[in-house]
């Protein structure tokens, strides 16, 4: 009966928590980002605690120099990210029609004959597939803006996010100490230990991914400039944007720069190649270098798991919902850990009261 009321008042939380994102996730997402800058810098603020500066003072500064960073990016890199990223899509079509016929001029008689196609069927195919793919991205990134205009908007960024993060940030170690003050005493053991297992899986993924991805992002984007292709700003910090999913980011990064380079530099296969090994040292500097020592120890986030969760957080909940994706799904696994171990320890599993009672008859 005791398991019964447990499970019901989980199952309610759970509702009512998905009934509140769905009512109000217009509105939390620059509360949700605040959370998040507060979560991200809350062990800067302690280091400086124990440096001798009072959590108010730490606060102010470490707050003072995010909002001056942010600002910095918004008025230096985004202009011209945003204006590479007009240009592109103003140049695909183009992009995509030189590249094909590159590669019908130079590989096409081989495919061609292998496959039995004609030149018109394999242009038309390519034509189709380049639509299709610029058609979804297109549409996702009009739902990303739509859904994130609230962030984007002067208000939100730059009055409501920073407000929200400091008060946070300043009462973070007393609403833990509330939050704990409010847990059962009988299981207050196993929630402190499953809470420090959430925390140790959220910390480690999402503060050392997100260092890891504005790294990889810098390194990609100041390499592909050095090497003088052409939007290479910005397929370098998308590649290093999306490289929180393994491969995912540099293996997207790599088609569309090869294409690039390419249509850029073809026949010089000097320069193409120098784009392919600035990709290779990335994958060998994040596998060797930045995941160990940013990320540590697997956080037990599979990479098939993390992307069902940031489909499926951002088709329920739109924008908000693929900010929440990573660390609700990191608490979801290290619960679904717990479980299989409760399981495996009960009876349930191992058949000891059964045989017991079968003794005792």
């Amino acid at each position: 009966m005791n398991l019964r009321r447990h499970v019901q008042f989980w199952l309610l939380s759970l509702i009512a928590f998905i009934a509140f994102m769905m009512v109000f996730s217009e509105v939390l997402l620059p509360f949700v980002a605040g959370m998040a800058v507060a979560y991200l810098l809350d062990p800067v603020c302690d280091w400086l605690e124990t440096k001798g500066m009072g959590r108010l003072w730490a606060t102010l500064c470490i707050l003072f120099t995010f909002v001056v960073v942010l600002v910095l990016f918004f008025l230096m890199v985004l202009p011209v990210l945003g204006n590479q990223l007009a240009t592109f899509l103003e140049k695909l079509p183009e992009l995509v029609k030189q590249l094909q016929g590159l590669l019908s001029s130079n590989l096409g008689e081989r495919l061609l004959g292998m496959s039995g196609l004609t030149g018109e069927d394999l242009q038309s195919s390519m034509g189709d597939l380049i639509g299709q793919g610029a058609g979804w991205v297109a549409g996702l990134a009009k739902s990303i803006w739509s859904g994130g205009q609230a962030l984007l908007s002067v208000l939100s960024l730059f009055v409501v996010t920073p407000v929200v993060a400091f008060y946070l940030l300043l009462d973070w170690d007393r609403m833990v100490a509330r939050i704990d003050g409010w847990l059962p005493r009988q299981h207050l053991t196993t929630i402190r230990s499953l809470a420090g297992e959430m925390d140790k899986a959220v910390a480690g993924f999402v503060r050392g991914q997100v260092s890891v991805c504005v790294l990889l992002g810098l390194f990609y984007a100041i390499g592909l400039m050095l090497a003088g292709l052409n939007f290479g700003l910005l397929i370098g910090m998308g590649a290093g944007l999306v490289s929180f999913i393994p491969f995912v980011g540099a293996g997207l990064g790599f088609i569309v720069s090869l294409g690039v380079a390419l249509v850029q530099f073809w026949p010089d296969w000097t320069m193409i190649v120098v784009v392919g090994i600035i990709f290779a040292v990335g994958q060998f500097l994040e596998g060797n270098v930045l995941q160990p020592k940013l990320v540590g120890e697997s956080t037990g986030l599979h990479p098939v798991a993390l992307m069902f969760a940031l489909f499926a957080f951002g088709y329920l909940f739109g924008f908000v919902g693929m900010l929440i994706a990573v660390p609700a799904a990191a608490m979801i696994g290290v619960l679904a850990r717990f479980a299989l171990r409760q399981y495996l320890a009960s009876p349930l599993y191992t058949g000891t009261g059964r045989q017991e009672a079968a003794l005792e008859e």
